[in-house]
């Protein structure tokens, strides 16, 4: 449910990652950062405030932790998402430079 709703984010932002303008980790702050300062709409929300805790410090630098043991593996598996979907992108990146590649030689 959380995974299929930052997937949807992250496919929102495939023109981005192809392009190199963004990373999927940079994404996964970006998007939790957003659902965990808002109010909660949604179950997924209430989840993400519920188990995720947001820390910002003056500079602006911040971090996500589990605030429960299953908080820490909820951003286990989606730091882990964000980089197999990262894999994914540069697959599907060096298909098309391969392709391109070849179309050039020809």
């Amino acid at each position: 449910m959380i995974l299929g709703e930052f997937a949807k984010y992250l496919q929102q932002h495939n023109e981005e990652l192809m392009m190199r303008k963004t990373t999927t980790l940079k994404l996964l702050h970006e998007w939790l950062r957003f659902a965990i300062m808002k109010n909660p709409k949604n179950h997924i929300d209430k989840i993400l405030h519920k188990e995720i805790l947001f820390c910002e410090n003056q500079n602006g630098d911040y971090l996500f932790l589990g605030k429960s043991d299953s908080g820490r593996v909820l951003v286990s598996a989606l730091i882990e998402f964000a980089k197999s979907y990262t894999n994914f992108m540069n697959s599907k990146w060096f298909e098309i430079t391969e392709k391109s590649f070849h179309k050039t030689k020809s």
